[in-house]
């Protein structure tokens, strides 16, 4: 056998031998991977159901956490991952309307977060995944000359009580949260 020939048997058995164990690591990236982000008031969100395109919905959910879709009517998303949604509408398609709904959803874009105090531009901007404490001010463009960058609150959007707590600038900022930038006195 020539040698290229040899090496080329080599190198195809090797590769199909990786085959099973990246699928097996792409398995298990895609499980690791799964949203635990909650959707809520605001997140406008794409449905598709496989084969089926009159069946998608393009939406904002209202103050109430729904959104209307053309066969289902209102669903109540806000609480819900995209993957819980995905799998409550695939029960609700299967049997009645579809025999076997292929369900996707995807955020389009995600409901603000607030900045107030002393920062360049205070106000609402729309949330992105890794967003932290300096980040966020660095999108309201920056601290004033003014603002101390010890004395920084949050409130929590998903604490009932909405009690503001100190903050660092690596502190994680959601959906939904209030920064409150203080004035330094010194």
């Amino acid at each position: 056998m020539p040698k290229i020939l040899h090496f080329m048997m080599i190198v195809l058995v090797t590769c199909v031998g990786l085959v099973p164990r990246l699928q097996a690591d792409q398995d298990m990236t895609a499980v690791n991977s799964v949203s635990t982000y909650r959707l809520g008031a605001g997140d406008k969100i794409k449905i598709q159901v496989y084969g089926e395109p009159d069946m998608g919905v393009e939406a904002k959910l209202s103050d109430a956490g729904t959104l209307v879709h053309p066969v289902l009517g209102e669903i109540k998303a806000a609480g819900l991952s995209i993957g819980d949604l995905s799998a409550a509408m695939v029960e609700e398609l299967k049997g009645p309307y579809l025999v076997d709904p292929k369900v996707s959803v995807n955020i389009l874009e995600y409901r603000e977060y607030y900045v107030n105090g002393e920062v360049q531009k205070p106000g609402a901007y729309h949330y992105e995944p890794g967003l932290t404490v300096h980040k966020a001010v660095s999108v309201a463009g920056g601290f004033t000359q003014r603002a101390s960058r010890t004395s920084i609150t949050l409130v929590d959007d998903k604490d009932p009580t909405q009690t503001p707590k100190e903050v660092e600038l690596n502190t994680p900022v959601n959906p939904g949260d209030i920064l409150m930038i203080e004035e330094s006195f010194f």
